[in-house]
């Protein structure tokens, strides 16, 4: 499994596009069964980490299981990023997906106002 945050892909794309190897390291992420991309939505999507976006799943399409956390439903993505490539990584994306929608309140937040999870600072 390959696991990466929507700026992480922003990270490899700038790395990579000085010496044109954009396209080996997406191959070498997609050497992973699934490729986790978490949380997206919740900051602003700067412009290289949307086509790192893209070039992930455009290249994991139909060869590789990608997964995909976000507070948006897909169909949100392009108030994120440019319409162009919201587009076309939402239409990969959810040929043959399953979409898994929840809702309720955040565990995180249910815990620490439980007190559940807290350790006492001496």
């Amino acid at each position: 499994m390959a696991w990466f945050r929507l700026e992480d892909l922003g990270a490899l794309i700038r790395a990579h596009r000085t010496d044109d190897s954009v396209t080996k390291a997406v191959t070498r992420i997609l050497r992973a069964e699934l490729v986790v991309i978490d949380d997206i939505g919740l900051l602003p999507v700067a412009t290289d980490a949307a086509e790192g976006l893209y070039r992930v799943v455009d290249a994991a399409y139909e060869k590789r299981s990608v997964a995909i956390s976000s507070n948006l439903h897909p169909a949100g993505f392009d108030e994120l990023m440019p319409k162009t490539l919201a587009t076309a990584t939402v239409d990969r994306l959810l040929h043959h997906a399953h979409v898994c929608q929840t809702s309720g309140d955040s565990i995180r937040l249910t815990q620490a106002l439980a007190g559940k999870g807290v350790t006492q600072l001496n």
